[in-house]
């Protein structure tokens, strides 16, 4: 069992250390600790569905419908470019702190939905998740095992990020951290969007 639960641990964690529109949602939420606990569920869970169901054998389907990779690839990458302009504006305008007092959090259904687009709108978690890994599976005699590791390795990362980002209050407590946050994050986002147009 270990010998197929490892791999995909360390491979899933792989896949999910670079940072993206995933990580880049959940590190802020965890600086401004809103609804920490059920953003880091929302995305262990969508990775946990989608890794099951690339173990399942569903990652040679969706190769084989012809209309799945540009829609999620155009689609993807308008959102991810609109997303990334919005952390734009916030780097240039800035005047951002940490700073809970006095101020309003977004409401945890508008948060979800924010990263429910995130995630599913991002073809490259489909990549990832149901044809690299579900591929990939395929080769260890306990496919189950391999999945299992892959799903505690995403719900472990995801945790750690969103309850470990308050680690760097001292640093996002100052202006200038957040505009370069946003900066950040907006290149991220408009890097992916280029490559899904460029691919």
């Amino acid at each position: 069992m270990l010998s197929s639960f490892v791999p995909g641990f360390l491979l899933s964690l792989s896949l999910i250390l670079a940072i993206g529109a995933q990580n880049a949602f959940v590190l802020r939420q965890g600086l401004r600790r809103e609804h920490v606990f059920w953003v880091c569920l929302t995305c262990g869970v969508s990775d946990a569905l989608l890794i099951a169901a690339g173990v399942a054998g569903f990652g040679a389907l969706a190769e084989n419908v012809p209309w799945f990779e540009p829609v999620m690839r155009y689609g993807g990458a308008a959102f991810l470019v609109v997303y990334g302009w919005r952390n734009a504006l916030s780097a240039w305008r800035g005047g951002e702190v940490l700073q809970t007092e006095g101020r309003v959090p977004a409401t945890l259904s508008k948060t979800l939905m924010m990263l429910l687009a995130l995630t599913f709108l991002n073809p490259h978690v489909y990549l990832d998740t149901l044809v690299l890994l579900g591929t990939i599976s395929a080769q260890y005699e306990n496919r189950l095992a391999f999945g299992a590791g892959a799903v505690l390795a995403s719900l472990s990362f995801f945790f750690a990020l969103g309850y470990g980002a308050r680690l760097l209050e001292p640093i996002f407590a100052k202006p200038l951290s957040w505009r370069v946050l946003d900066a950040i994050i907006a290149l991220t986002m408009w890097l992916i969007a280029a490559s899904l147009l460029l691919h």
